[in-house]
């Protein structure tokens, strides 16, 4: 008998679901940074991941679909940075304004330039706009929730709330094209937030 043993062929195991999920998500993040958003297509996605397109439009159906997607990605992330810092912060007016502006600037960076160009992409139709809208609505009550006891009777007004994201939104990218410095946009959004609550007062 040969002293050789026959080598078993190499078996690639197929991903769940969600894992091919997870996966075509950082890839489209791929793309989103090393092409830009306009060069994020379902064919574009599926060609980088090594799939047939009937996998990547089952996942998405849209590209809408899938910039959605990428969106909620990024504000379920974003939700969790603040949980996690509201837990380790004290409940004061100081202390929540900068757990809001740090986590916001701070998840932003975090997935770097992409950002802006899906937030940019959202605005680009109904559907979109909507999702977008929801996400910013949510983020607005939970930031009023923990803002309003800071408030004068309790109470802050939606227009300053808005101002806020408005703000958040500019100086975060800012920080993201090199313009001001991260640490430049989380002071100025701390004292946008306390400038907002004085108003309130």
């Amino acid at each position: 008998m040969s002293s050789k043993q026959t080598k078993k062929p190499e078996t690639r195991s197929r991903l769940t679901r969600e894992e091919r999920y997870r996966q075509l998500i950082e890839i489209a993040w791929q793309i989103v940074g090393e092409e830009g958003t306009e060069a994020l297509t379902l064919g574009r996605l599926s060609e980088r991941a090594g799939v047939t397109k009937p996998v990547v439009y089952d996942h998405f159906i849209t590209r809408s679909g899938l910039l959605a997607a990428l969106y909620r990605e990024f504000d379920i992330r974003q939700t969790k940075v603040m949980d996690a810092a509201l837990q380790a912060s004290t409940p004061t007016l100081a202390g929540r304004a900068e757990v809001i502006a740090a986590s916001y600037v701070d998840c932003v960076l975090l997935q770097g330039r992409e950002i802006p160009g899906i937030i940019a992409a959202l605005a680009g139709s109904p559907e979109l706009e909507k999702i977008k809208r929801e996400y910013e609505t949510a983020f607005i009550e939970k930031c009023r929730a923990l803002l309003a006891p800071f408030a004068n009777a309790g109470s802050i007004a939606s227009a300053g709330l808005w101002a806020m994201l408005g703000a958040a939104e500019a100086l975060s990218y800012a920080a993201t094209m090199g313009d001001i410095s991260p640490q430049q946009a989380k002071d100025e959004l701390f004292e946008t937030i306390k400038a907002m609550l004085a108003r309130s007062a």
